[in-house]
């Protein structure tokens, strides 16, 4: 491995680069915002590439700030070379550089964690790989199960609702009836989104009395006493509980609410 100028005419973007939707995570600071900020201050982190076959150069990682010098004028442009022959591996190092960033297309790195689980056949060596857990490599890799039409919503920035939740819809519905399913859950917390989704038991019949018993609260399973501490309610309190907190908005008397409350502690 080594640091080099190479001429900007000589490299070309690989295909294995993970991140594709370049938009994802920027709509505070696109590739002009980022040309700027290299015209002022330089290029702080030289781009990743390895030799091509014909005199040339595949870029790994680094798109963005090409593109931003790419605008800029530049000739050349400070690299590291890598040597690295295989493509997986190739692609294993351009989703290790983005993983961890929170401007990565999810549907990117979705793509990205199925590839490399074509070489390896098994989640844990992904994760083993790429250094991210196994239950979240699973999610992402659920997003691909997802209609077209919501993959093509999913950014970082916009997207229907939470990768957890998305992954959930993925496993427990068709992508013909996902759509159908969306427009019940969005506007709720994961957690009631999660919830909604487990009680479906995959069927799209049961959603609308599952989102009016949302709307009523009855999939709020957590009283929280200020931002440090949250007491978890079983379901079984939980209508408990909203008749309690009916009573004393009724009656005034806190002593049956706040004897349901320490209750709630032996769970």
């Amino acid at each position: 491995m080594e640091i080099k100028e190479i001429e900007m005419e000589k490299i070309f973007i690989s295909k294995f680069n993970t991140r594709k939707d370049l938009d994802a995570g920027t709509e505070e600071g696109g590739i002009d915002d980022l040309a700027k900020s290299i015209n002022e201050q330089g290029l702080l982190s030289p781009i990743t590439v390895r030799m091509g076959k014909n005199d040339d150069y595949e870029l790994i990682v680094g798109q963005r700030r090409f593109l931003a010098c790419q605008k800029l004028g530049w000739k050349t442009i400070p690299a590291i070379v890598r040597d690295i022959d295989d493509d997986i591996d190739l692609t294993i190092i351009s989703l290790v550089e983005n993983v961890h960033r929170a401007d990565m297309a999810p549907i990117d790195k979705a793509k990205a964690y199925k590839t490399i689980y074509e070489k390896h056949k098994t989640i844990s060596k992904v994760a083993k790989e790429t250094g991210v857990s196994a239950t979240t490599i699973s999610k992402y890799l659920k997003l691909l199960d997802l209609a077209p039409s919501i993959q093509e919503k999913l950014t970082t920035s916009q997207g229907p609702i939470g990768i957890e939740t998305l992954s959930k819809l993925a496993q427990t519905f068709s992508q013909d009836a996902q759509e159908e399913v969306l427009e019940y859950i969005e506007g709720f917390t994961q957690n009631i989104q999660l919830e909604m989704l487990k009680k479906s038991e995959g069927d799209i019949s049961k959603l609308p009395s599952l989102k009016e018993q949302a709307l009523e609260g009855a999939f709020d399973t957590h009283l929280c006493r200020g931002l440090d501490e949250c007491v978890f309610i079983p379901d079984e309190l939980i209508e408990i509980i909203k008749n309690a907190i009916k009573e004393y908005k009724t009656s005034g008397n806190e002593d049956s609410f706040v004897n349901i409350i320490r209750k709630t502690k032996k769970y």
